[in-house]
């Protein structure tokens, strides 16, 4: 997008993805909603920049006129939304016909390698966990699907490609410390698992790791990336 252009940042959670913007694209502003208030908060009390706004509100819903917007964009959030083409609608809403909407989720079906050795060998000792793989639970994380999810929101000019970024672990407790946090759908679940069925699984994901001769494990997590531009309307 040129300078001086107003984007949207959908879902912003801390700010991370409207602080790059402000870093790299020279906008005249950028705002950022979601719908934690506590997130629009830390976002305000992180990025102090006078082009730069946070608000709570509803990624369904998103409380902006028409065409008000060069850009939107939203990163890891349309996997997490009730209705991911609403979502994308209010997107195409808000955004001028002939500016952007670009969004990035994770491939959670095989592309990144640190879940899905988690999830593989959870599967293999209970097949209940199968249910609870982002795999299988969040459909749109393949090329095929946001391609899908754009079309449906009449937006011309569709493009999507993966974006592959190395995961380096300097040692197994390095990979395996964030699945102890209790937070999301793998550490919730190696959380509740007894300390003993635990153990079991962490040894089960040790012996399928590719751990090199100094210990470090080289895995790779990779994106899919989508961008459409609103047609005239």
């Amino acid at each position: 997008m040129p300078p001086e252009s107003r984007w949207l940042d959908v879902g912003c959670g801390t700010g991370a993805l409207s602080a790059t913007i402000l870093a790299l694209a020279r906008p005249a502003t950028v705002t950022g909603i979601d719908a934690s208030e506590g997130y629009a908060a830390y976002a305000r009390e992180q990025i102090r920049d006078g082009r730069a706004q946070f608000r709570q509100g509803d990624a369904e819903a998103l409380p902006f006129r028409d065409k008000g917007f060069d850009a939107t964009v939203s990163g890891l959030v349309v996997n997490f939304l009730p209705e991911p083409s609403r979502g994308l609608a209010e997107m195409a809403r808000v955004t001028r016909p002939g500016g952007a909407v670009a969004v990035y989720v994770w491939d959670y079906s095989d592309g990144m390698q640190l879940i899905r050795h988690f999830w593989d060998a959870a599967a293999a000792l209970d097949p209940a966990a199968v249910e609870l793989d982002e795999g299988r639970r969040f459909p749109i994380c393949r090329p095929e699907a946001l391609e899908r999810l754009f079309t449906e929101a009449r937006m011309e000019d569709i493009a999507v490609r993966a974006v592959d970024v190395p995961t380096l672990f300097r040692d197994f407790d390095d990979y395996w410390s964030p699945f102890l946090g209790g937070q999301g759908p793998a550490p919730g679940y190696a959380m509740s698992l007894s300390e003993e069925r635990r153990a079991v699984l962490r040894e089960r994901i040790r012996a399928d790791l590719p751990i090199s001769g100094d210990g470090s494990i080289h895995l790779s997590a990779r994106a899919w990336a989508a961008r459409g531009r609103p047609a005239p309307r």
